[in-house]
C-alpha cells in the first residue's frame, strides 16, 4: 500500500514552508490523511506518524532500529553528546551512568530542595504586585535544577544567564531543524543571539566544572555524581567535555518542560475557576494550613491531574528519528535512512482520543477515565528506553510548585488580553502578567 503524501507540497522546498508557517495546525491536519503520511522537507525523506499505536511501536518495539534524527544533528554542536543526544550503546551507557541520580531516595532529597527553593521564591512575592508569570516560572525551574546539579556553588546571576541562554538555544534549534544549513551562517540577529547564548552557557558550566575539579569535594549533587562516576567496564571517569554534555542535557530537560507547564497551569487556573476551586480545596485539606512536605506530594491527587492535563495541552511540538534499517511500521515500509516525525502535540490534541481537546479538563486523568487512554497517546516525556530520565523529577517539582503557590495565593490576570503563544519547540507563553492575590486575609 502506498503512503499518502501530505497536500501543499511546493517545488524543491516540499512541505517546509507550510510546516514552518502553520506549525501545530499543519501537523494536526495530517491525521486526516492517514496513520502515516509522507512529507517532503527539502531533500529529506520524511514520514509523519499520526497514530498513537504506531508512535508507541516506533518508541518501544522498534526503538533499537532508529536513532535520533535530523533535528538532533542540528543540536549536537551545541548540546553535545549527552544522554538525550547519544545513540545506541553510548546512550545505554550514559543512561546507566545517570540513573543513580534519579533513584527514589535521590528524588526524595531533591523534593526537599524543591520545597525549600519554591517556598523562598514565593515568599519573595508581594501581595498586589504584578508578576510576569512565564519569566518567574523559568527562573524558578532554573533555580531548582541548578541547586540539584550544582548544590549551592553557583551565583544567582549565573542561574539567570543559564535560564535566558538555554531558552534562546531551544527556541532557535527547532527553527534551524526546518531550514537549510546555509541560513545558520548568515549574519542575522537571531544567529548572533544564538551564538552568544551558546558561548556564554558553555563558559558558565565549564567554569563550575573547573571549580569542582580544583576543590575535588563530593557535594552530594548531580555534578559530583557525574565527576566521580566510573565506567563499569573500563574504570575511567568522564572528561570535562563529557560532563559538560551531560550537564547541558540535565539543564535543558529540567528547565524547559517544567517552566512552560507551570506558567500554563497558573493561566489555566485563572480562567477555569471550578478547577482552581477544587485544587485549592485539596491543598487546604491535605496541608491543613502547615507548610508542604515531601510526604504530602502523593496525596495531592487532583493537583497531579491538573499537571497531567497541562502536560497534555502544552507539550513539545515534534521529535524526529532516523531509520537504521528498513522498518515495517503499520502499512508503510520506512526505508533505511528515512526521517520519521512524531508529534506529542498532535497526539495530545487528537479529538478521537480526547474529546474537545482544546478544553482544559483535569478529570480526563481521573483513574476511571485515564485507563481508557490508549498507549502512545500521552507522551509528554516520550516512551521506551528514550523516555526522559528526569520525568519523575519534573512531575514532582511541578506538583510542589503548584501546591505551594496555591496554598498562599491566587494569580489573577493583569490584562484582559488573551495570552499570546510563540510556537517553537513547544507552545511558549509570550506574556502572562498576573497579580499576586492573597487567598487568606
Amino acid at each position: 500500500m502506498s503512503t499518502p503524501v501530505a497536500p501543499g507540497r511546493l517545488p524543491v522546498l516540499g512541505h517546509t514552508i507550510p510546516m514552518a508557517r502553520r506549525r501545530f495546525a499543519f501537523t494536526e491536519s495530517l491525521r486526516r490523511h492517514g496513520d502515516i503520511v509522507r512529507l517532503y522537507l527539502g531533500p529529506m525523506r520524511t514520514f509523519y506518524i499520526a497514530s498513537p499505536e504506531l508512535t508507541y511501536q516506533l518508541l518501544t518495539t522498534h526503538g533499537p532500529k532508529f536513532r535520533k534524527g535530523a533535528m538532533y544533528d542540528k543540536a549536537k554542536p551545541f548540546l553535545g553528546n549527552g544522554v538525550i543526544m547519544a545513540n545506541g550503546a553510548d546512550h545505554l551507557r550514559q543512561r546507566r551512568l545517570l540513573q543513580p541520580a534519579f533513584h527514589r531516595e535521590r528524588i526524595t532529597a531533591y523534593a526537599r530542595t524543591m520545597v525549600e527553593v519554591v517556598s523562598g521564591f514565593v515568599d519573595s512575592w508581594r501581595p498586589g504586585e504584578t508578576r510576569q508569570t512565564e519569566a518567574d516560572m523559568q527562573s524558578l525551574a532554573a533555580m531548582v535544577v541548578t541547586r540539584a546539579l550544582f548544590s549551592t556553588q553557583i551565583r544567582q546571576e549565573d542561574i539567570d544567564a543559564i535560564r535566558h541562554d538555554l531558552f534562546v538555544l531551544l527556541e532557535q534549534l527547532m527553527v534551524r531543524s526546518l531550514l537549510p544549513g546555509v541560513v545558520e551562517k548568515l549574519p542575522l540577529p537571531a544567529n548572533r543571539r544564538f551564538d552568544a547564548a551558546a558561548s556564554r552557557l558553555r563558559s558558565i558550566v565549564m567554569g563550575v566544572i573547573a571549580d569542582w575539579r580544583e576543590q575535588g569535594q563530593d557535594r552530594g549533587d548531580q555534578l559530583s555524581l557525574l565527576l566521580l562516576a566510573e565506567d563499569e567496564h573500563t574504570g575511567r571517569r568522564l572528561s570535562d567535555e563529557q560532563v559538560y554534555d551531560e550537564v547541558l542535557t540535565l539543564l535543558s530537560a529540567g528547565i524547559e518542560t517544567t517552566a512552560i507547564a507551570l506558567a500554563w497551569i497558573f493561566h489555566e487556573l485563572s480562567v477555569n475557576p471550578d478547577v482552581e476551586a477544587r485544587l485549592h480545596a485539596e491543598v487546604d485539606e491535605v496541608l491543613a494550613g502547615r507548610p508542604l512536605t515531601v510526604e504530602d506530594v502523593p496525596k495531592l491527587t487532583y493537583t497531579a491531574q491538573v499537571v497531567n492535563e497541562t502536560l497534555r495541552r502544552y507539550p513539545i511540538w515534534f521529535l524526529m528519528r532516523r531509520a537504521l534499517e528498513d522498518v515495517q511500521l503499520g502499512d508503510a515500509l520506512i526505508p533505511k535512512g528515512a526521517e520519521v516525525i512524531f508529534s506529542p502535540h498532535g497526539l495530545h490534541h487528537d479529538p478521537g482520543i480526547y474529546p474537545e481537546p482544546e478544553r482544559f479538563d483535569p478529570d480526563r486523568w481521573s483513574p476511571e477515565r485515564a485507563k481508557d487512554v490508549p498507549r502512545g497517546a500521552f507522551i509528554p516525556f516520550g516512551a521506551g528506553t528514550r523516555q526522559c530520565i528526569g520525568n519523575v523529577f519534573a512531575e514532582t517539582e511541578i506538583v510542589i510548585a503548584a501546591a505551594t503557590v496555591a496554598q498562599k495565593y491566587r494569580l489573577v490576570p493583569a490584562s484582559p488580553e488573551p495570552v499570546r503563544t510563540n510556537y517553537t519547540t513547544a507552545p511558549y507563553p509570550v506574556s502572562i502578567p498576573m497579580i499576586i492575590t492573597p487567598r487568606h486575609s
